[in-house]
């Protein structure tokens, strides 16, 4: 186990696997980590989303509840027992004793059913009005059972201010319509709020009436003051749904927003608080792009150091393979050498399946040759002996190795003894044609005596079948040189049995 993991390591698919992976896993974990730090912005918005609508809300709640005890009070005092005889100033007293004195109360009026301005919490006697000409007014006389009204934004006749006007209708004792009292509430009222609790950015708070008039929005724009966004697929949601949150794109600047949004109490007013989307995200976007580029520069040092060590252990692989295919191969000639010829005679023997056939080549006073020429003519005629043999064996599964000075052999695999002894032939006649260039050896000039054994397929063994063959190759050499001699079958080997097959 410790062997395979240690060739994994060594592999340079692995390494080029892991430039691969290790990148892939640190952007995989980088992305959750991003996303979980998104997810935290967006709770973080939707909870100081929801904190802030809910300060607002019991705010304007609590503002709009106040006044309303006064307009319930005056209604109540007008059907007390001798208020309708009293003399007018102590009615004035008595009507707007629990009168709402803050800043933002504009004014607060008793109108009889003309419309007429007939009671004044400023004082007496009332100032002269007439509103039978406003919404609320014509809204009250048409219905009894409106309760509290709460106008759309409109500018004071007596102030000047702008404002929203809070009515309660009067009853005269058969039940007709009798009037309204009304107070009222300066939009600097909203609009300070609003602002103390401001966003920032491209967030937004409104305030709107049930119908989809904004009462108020900030940021300020005088234009949106008053301006209805009825009808809306956002301002729907508010009506039908009363509380909650969505993402949406609005209606008013196209901008996405988060929307935190409810209705003020039991009133008939929706509040929302917008965040929009890209400030939710903007501190996130800048740590995505820190830890974006950080992560980069990791994935390509990473990748690119896997990529160098991958290359690295290709590169010693494609060494120490050729150093293998060198420790298999003869220098000189190219061919097999020993070791390789030791390994695949084994593999050869071992896998037969019919007969096996080895021949032992060796060239005929090669001592003679190196004395005459000198060794360098020598070492030419074992690389063109060489070249004769591979010329001569054809077959993929046969081997011609260099196993000795002058001396090769040559594996033929599935071959019987005539099949052999037809190759050793071939042999003969590649080597009698084989000329060196620029010395005195010209065709005829070298020639080999080989030794054949053959072995069926379970009897032998491969020592023997070497011994035997290496026995017929000093009979023919004993024989008078340049000749093939053949040994019999191995059990028992018995040199004095050998054959010439070709004399020379």
């Amino acid at each position: 186990m410790t062997r395979w993991f240690g060739g994994v390591l060594r592999s340079a698919a692995t390494w080029v696997a892991l430039a691969i992976l290790a990148p892939v896993c640190m952007l995989a974990l980088s992305g959750a980590m991003l996303l979980e730090l998104r997810g935290e912005a967006w709770v973080r918005a939707e909870q100081s989303s929801q904190n802030l609508l809910r300060l607002i809300e019991r705010d304007v709640a609590r503002n709009v509840e106040i006044i309303d005890l006064s307009l319930r009070s005056v209604v109540d005092n007008l059907r007390a027992p001798g208020v309708d005889t009293a003399s007018p100033e102590l009615r004035q007293l008595v009507l707007f004793d629990r009168a709402v004195t803050a800043r933002d109360i504009g004014v607060m009026l008793v109108l009889d059913e003309n419309g007429d301005s007939i009671l004044d919490a400023a004082g007496f006697p009332a100032r002269r009005l007439n509103n039978a000409d406003r919404d609320y007014f014509k809204a009250h006389k048409a219905d009894p059972d409106l309760g509290l009204d709460i106008s759309k934004p409109l500018i004071s006749r007596l102030t000047g201010d702008p404002i929203i006007v809070l009515s309660r209708r009067i009853d005269k004792p058969d039940g007709s319509f009798g009037g309204i009292v009304l107070a009222s509430l300066r939009l600097d009222y909203f609009r300070r709020l609003f602002d103390r609790l401001g966003l920032g950015g491209e967030g937004a708070i409104n305030l709107y009436r049930r119908d989809g008039t904004r009462i108020m929005r900030h940021p300020y724009v005088d234009a949106d003051i008053g301006a209805s966004i009825a009808g809306s697929s956002n301002f729907e949601r508010f009506v039908k749904e009363r509380s909650g949150a969505f993402v949406a794109v609005s209606v008013r600047d196209g901008v996405e927003r988060l929307y935190e949004f409810t209705q003020v109490g039991d009133l008939p007013l929706v509040l929302n608080v917008a965040l929009a989307t890209a400030d939710i995200e903007a501190a996130w976007r800048g740590k995505a792009v820190a830890i974006g580029a950080v992560l980069l520069v990791l994935c390509a040092l990473t990748a690119g150091l896997a990529l160098l060590c991958g290359r690295e252990l290709r590169r010693r692989g494609e060494m120490q393979a050729e150093l293998a295919r060198l420790s298999r191969t003869d220098v000189l000639t190219g061919l097999p050498n020993r070791r390789h010829f030791d390994q695949e005679f084994a593999r050869a023997f071992e896998e037969r399946r019919g007969r096996l056939s080895l021949l032992i080549v060796d060239v005929d006073h090669f001592k003679r040759v190196n004395d005459r020429y000198g060794h360098a003519v020598g070492d030419e005629v074992l690389k063109g002996l060489a070249t004769s043999l591979s010329n001569s064996v054809r077959r993929p599964g046969d081997l011609v190795a260099r196993i000795g000075g002058e001396e090769f052999a040559v594996i033929l695999r599935d071959a019987d003894e005539a099949g052999a002894a037809a190759v050793a032939e071939t042999i003969h006649a590649q080597v009698a044609a084989l000329v060196i260039d620029g010395v005195a050896v010209g065709a005829g000039a070298v020639t080999v005596s080989i030794g054949l054994a053959s072995v069926a397929a379970a009897r032998e063994t491969q020592d023997a079948l070497y011994r035997v063959a290496d026995a017929a190759l000093y009979a023919a050499k004993a024989g008078g040189r340049n000749q093939t001699r053949v040994a019999p079958d191995i059990a028992p080997p018995r040199p004095s049995g050998i054959r010439l097959v070709n004399p020379a």
